[in-house]
């Protein structure tokens, strides 16, 4: 599983284990599952897809601006505004 968490300016949102995250990258969308290699990439505004399961359907999330981080630890978003 892969280590996930969402983080605005006021709060930690979302911090869990979850299946994978598609992120919406200025250079266009990517997908982080567990062992990603490490990578920061600013991120446009749309929508996280949280995958919680391999077959499961995916909860869309509104974000705003930021980053994403891929690291050992797992994934981070810092958005400028979620939900």
């Amino acid at each position: 599983m892969l280590h996930f968490e969402l983080v605005t300016p006021e709060k930690l949102l979302l911090s869990e284990e979850v299946h994978m995250v598609v992120v919406p990258g200025t250079e266009g969308d990517f997908g982080v599952l567990e062992g990603h290699a490490p990578v920061m990439s600013t991120i446009r505004d749309g929508d996280l897809a949280i995958y919680r399961t391999d077959r499961g359907e995916p909860e869309l999330l509104p974000i705003q601006g930021g980053f994403a981080e891929v690291s050992a630890t797992g994934l981070t978003v810092l958005a400028e505004q979620a939900g």
